[in-house]
């Protein structure tokens, strides 16, 4: 910026705060408390009227100011019109850093610039405001916790756990509503305090804050739709997505239960299954050997030659027996053909051919 331009914005900051600039009135002297060499991400809420408007960040140390959605090495500007506010992230932040900061508005009205944010950055080797992660994230439904720490200075001043776009806070103790999320903050009185919000909803994304008296260290949370079928989850004390304990156990139990009935059940199936495999193979192989056996008994015949004496009569008779193939009748036909006796037929020396028996044994 040149030097007549930056003499032209001092000029026109001052000319409009003897008029009376319209500046945000929600806050008193916040203080941002970062460690150094540590970053910090700023939010800074507007109007939705001024969405379209120009916005930047001007600093109150070097006299300069840096416009939405730029990047340098160690700064960053960006709009999110979409949440009505823009960011600013610093980096490297050293003791040169600590001073006043303006989150301004051009407004293309009368006043022409509005500030909506006044904080005091300020740089230390141990901040009296921190927390482990400045963004954290849950699933609608579930359970997010943050652990704010305070330097010993503050042990006596209030602890609070504030929305930066509503300016509503929530101190130690429990807090129920019908609109909001359940917000329960404990002090261990030994440097830290918990929040714990219970039944999160997809409106409580945005930007929060831990204070202790002036100072206080911003914090972004995200909550994400549940997933159908899915476990509820939570940020623990340090910042990190754990599942929720207590809906752990439940399904830990439902599956307990599952295992106990349907165990038992698949055991005396496989048995059964077992049992009617063996009966089968069984009845198989006994039904193969009976139709081996009756094969047997239809193809044999039996001859019984009887000798008679020499002086009976020559006489050569068949007999024939006869299965009526009905499974319910044990009863054998037979009938006695008589022939003449033919040479190759005629008995050894001192006998005589009294009958030849053939024999069919059908099946019973």
């Amino acid at each position: 910026m040149t030097t007549f331009a930056k003499n032209t914005f001092y000029i026109s900051i001052g000319f409009w705060l003897i008029l009376g600039v319209e500046c945000y009135t929600g806050w008193l002297n916040p203080t941002l408390t970062v460690k150094t060499g540590g970053s910090v991400t700023i939010p800074c809420h507007y109007d939705e009227k001024y969405t379209q408007q120009k916005k930047y960040w001007f600093s109150g140390t070097d006299k300069s100011n840096t416009y939405t959605n730029t990047t340098e090495k160690n700064l960053s500007v960006m709009d999110h019109p979409d949440q009505i506010l823009f960011t600013v992230t610093m980096r490297n932040l050293q003791n040169k850093h600590t001073g006043n900061y303006y989150c301004v508005v051009e407004t293309g009205e009368q006043p022409p610039i509005k500030t909506i944010y006044e904080p005091y950055l300020k740089i230390q080797s141990a901040p009296n405001v921190s927390v482990v992660s400045s963004s954290v994230s849950g699933h609608e439904g579930g359970d997010i916790s943050v652990q704010c720490f305070y330097s010993s200075g503050y042990k006596n001043e209030v602890k609070q756990w504030c929305r930066y776009k509503d300016q509503s806070c929530y101190t130690v103790g429990r807090t129920n509503t019908s609109q909001n999320s359940s917000v329960q903050i404990s002090d261990d009185g030994r440097g830290s305090f918990t929040v714990l919000m219970t039944g999160l909803r997809l409106t409580d994304s945005g930007w929060y804050y831990c204070s202790a008296g002036e100072a206080l260290n911003p914090v972004q949370l995200t909550v994400n739709e549940a997933e159908p079928g899915t476990v509820s989850d939570k940020v623990n004390e340090t910042g990190i997505l754990n599942d929720n304990n207590e809906t752990e156990d439940t399904v830990a139990t439902q599956n307990n239960e599952l295992l106990t009935v349907w165990l038992p059940a698949l055991a005396a199936l496989l048995l059964l299954l077992i049992l009617i495999s063996v009966f089968t193979w069984r009845w198989r192989r006994r039904h193969k050997q009976d139709k081996h056996q009756i094969r047997r008994r239809t193809s044999s015949i039996t001859t019984d030659v009887i000798y008679s004496k020499a002086e009976d009569p020559e006489m050569y008779s068949i007999i024939n027996y006869e299965n009526p193939n009905d499974p319910n009748k044990d009863i054998t036909y037979s009938t006695i053909d008589n022939f003449p006796v033919r040479e190759a037929e005629k008995p050894p020396a001192g006998g005589a051919i009294y009958s030849i028996i053939y024999s069919t044994v059908a099946p019973h």
